[in-house]
């Protein structure tokens, strides 16, 4: 069979960082699916993919890249994935999906691979230490293989060696959804977790070896909780030490559970400046860890807030303290620039002819609407989930 045609599973999202790695789905779909802030697996079964099935789309997986490779080779490029080679490919009708993922996890090195679904070791562990196995085997420029994971399956159903027999294969980090130390809010949000089980399960983690990536949902706490929430998520984290602590913040849409909430009155969104001032105070509550924070994803306002603790601890809460150090225009303008792709940076309210074009470009818009600004702002973000 051509190549060109093969296709193989992949799974429907990724962590940001993992956005060049290549994707190899071990399982479908996430076996707990009821968490109130996400809309991902909905109406989906959780399914564990046999042996077989993983070694197929593995083999598969081979094939296509020992076909970039040859085809590199037949047009003078030595086995090297150039960026008009890539561009060629990519811009061609010809070649599916899934060709078109393995040449760019190639093109950026052919090192990172993620392992999906939402739980991978739900798996029998030799089963999947197996599979890991296999896909180094097959692919020997792997070097770093990632997996999302739950907490509780950690917790109640591993032991640490069973861990420490999947960092010998060759899983290397493991990303869980701490999402609140909070009790009453795992509960509240449909978690099926407890704050002493993410404790235990991280615990777990780390005693084995395997890195460890903790992802806290900023604005979970809403404004009736938000104190609760950023408190016990730093407790929490302070427990676990984890290697790295990742922020998202929350947005709610109108598929998942939690929106009904909102729309009944019961849990009231803080507005993004207020979430700000939610992570100014689980940061200074942080302490005794070496975490690095990791702003990594475009719904978090500041991605400057990113660092290693404890050293840039300081710096950190300086970078919010000089967001609300603006007036209330620059700080206007740079939401509307950081929701639009236009800011990274508060740098970036330096270049004063695009301040001044996003200044002019809100300035009509209110005109015309007075609102429709802050409307624009949540629906810009939709397109990031």
């Amino acid at each position: 069979m051509n190549s060109r045609s093969l296709r193989y599973e992949i799974g429907p999202i990724r962590p940001p960082n993992e956005a060049y790695s290549l994707l190899v789905r071990f399982t479908r779909n996430c076996p707990w699916n009821k968490c109130a802030f996400c809309h991902t697996y909905k109406g989906k079964r959780f399914e564990k993919r046999s042996l077989d099935e993983i070694k197929r789309d593995i083999d598969i997986i081979k094939s296509i890249y020992d076909d970039i490779l040859e085809t590199s080779w037949k047009l003078g490029l030595a086995g090297k994935i150039t960026e008009d080679f890539a561009d060629a490919i990519l811009s061609s009708s010809s070649y599916n999906d899934c060709y078109k993922s393995v040449l760019i996890w190639a093109y950026f090195g052919g090192k990172n691979v993620f392992i999906q679904d939402a739980n991978s070791p739900a798996m029998d562990p030799d089963t999947m230490a197996e599979a890991i196995k296999y896909l180094k085997e097959r692919l020997p420029s792997v070097e770093r293989i990632t997996s999302y994971a739950r907490s509780r399956t950690i917790a109640k159903r591993l032991k640490v060696e069973d861990l420490i027999k999947l960092k010998e294969a060759g899983l290397t980090r493991l990303h869980i959804g701490l999402e609140s130390g909070s009790n009453f809010l795992l509960k509240y949000m449909n978690k099926g977790v407890t704050k002493e089980e993410h404790i235990e399960a991280g615990k777990k983690v780390k005693a084995s070896g395997i890195e460890l990536s903790e992802y806290v949902v900023l604005g979970l706490g809403g404004k009736k909780w938000w104190i609760e929430h950023a408190k016990e998520t730093a407790d929490a984290l302070n427990k676990i030490d984890p290697d790295f602590i990742r922020f998202r913040t929350l947005k709610v849409l109108k598929d998942m559970p939690l929106y009904e909430k909102v729309e009944r009155g019961d849990f009231i969104l803080s507005h993004e400046e207020e979430i700000l001032i939610e992570e100014k105070m689980l940061i200074e509550n942080l302490s005794g860890i070496t975490s690095y924070i990791k702003s990594d994803h475009i719904l978090n306002l500041l991605e400057e807030v990113d660092g290693k603790l404890p050293e840039d601890k300081e710096r950190l809460i300086g970078v919010i303290d000089r967001y609300f150090s603006l007036d209330e225009e620059k700080r206007l303008v740079f939401r509307f620039g950081r929701r639009a792709g236009i800011y990274r940076y508060l740098d970036d309210l330096n270049d004063e002819l695009t301040y001044y074009r996003l200044k002019k470009n809100i300035q009509e818009m209110e005109s015309k609407e007075p609102g429709s600004v802050e409307k624009t702002l949540s629906l810009l973000l939709e397109n990031y989930i």
